[in-house]
């Protein structure tokens, strides 16, 4: 398993789920584009500074006559610009916001923000998840399952860890128990907030088993700086044997 310190380096970080390439591709274009942009600017102001220099015994030209010409360069600049949200910028969207998988397709998972830290619940063998109750919430139940919900009895809470399989989409259903958080998984390219009183859906597919970050993107406290999760991307079956030897929330033998 690829180490937490290979992931970053010079440029951007080890780019690890499927929409992580397209992501990449538009911030490539940004930068080229506003490097070719910053280049040829300067070339044209200053042949102006060189061109309209003042000089002694020519007067001022305060004509229009040359104004549409100078005009050219924004109108060139305003239609990449369209075309890059077209082209580009919408269709990116409508992968990663809007089309999601199914959850029968899915890794299902819930998460809790909260200060500081990340719960998750997995459902157990019965891919359901267990009932949860604000009144419910202490230390050892942080996530509030309700004992009395058949279908939380095989639940599994994780803390600032979570697991993931790798080559299938992970839906999460995410939300925060006091301020609004933010779910930002560099690596994958992934950023969502998570915002009291509403449940909102984030999904990912990693591409890379590893370690990976999970950090908050939002301030939300004097310790936003070390609310952050190990996230850990597993083969298919490493998952499987990594899910079989934890204990459900609810375990008898606790």
């Amino acid at each position: 398993m690829e180490k937490l310190i290979n992931n970053y380096g010079w440029g951007l970080p080890v780019a690890a789920s499927t929409v992580a390439g397209g992501i990449d591709f538009g911030i490539r274009i940004i930068h080229v584009a506003m490097f070719v942009i910053f280049i040829l600017w300067a070339i044209f102001f200053t042949y102006l500074l060189i061109r309209y220099r003042r000089m002694d015994g020519v007067k001022a030209d305060a004509s229009h006559g040359r104004l549409i010409w100078s005009l050219a360069p924004d109108v060139v600049v305003l239609i990449f610009e369209i075309s890059l949200i077209v082209l580009y910028a919408i269709p990116a969207w409508s992968r990663i916001k809007i089309k999601f998988p199914t959850p029968d397709e899915s890794h299902n998972l819930e998460i809790v923000a909260e200060q500081f830290g990340w719960i998750i619940q997995y459902p157990g063998a019965d891919a359901k998840f267990g009932r949860r109750s604000p009144a419910l919430v202490n230390a050892s139940n942080p996530m509030g399952l309700d004992p009395e919900d058949p279908a939380a009895k095989d639940d599994v809470i994780g803390v600032n860890e979570l697991h993931l399989p790798l080559g299938k989409p992970t839906l999460v259903q995410l939300t925060s128990k006091d301020v609004i958080h933010s779910f930002f998984i560099p690596e994958f390219r992934i950023k969502q907030d998570a915002v009291p009183g509403m449940k909102i859906p984030v999904w990912f597919e990693p591409t890379k088993a590893g370690q990976y970050e999970l950090g908050c993107a939002q301030l939300c406290g004097v310790g936003h700086a070390i609310m952050r999760a190990d996230v850990f991307v597993h083969e298919a079956a490493d998952y499987d044997a990594w899910m079989t030897r934890q204990r459900p929330q609810f375990s008898p033998q606790e």
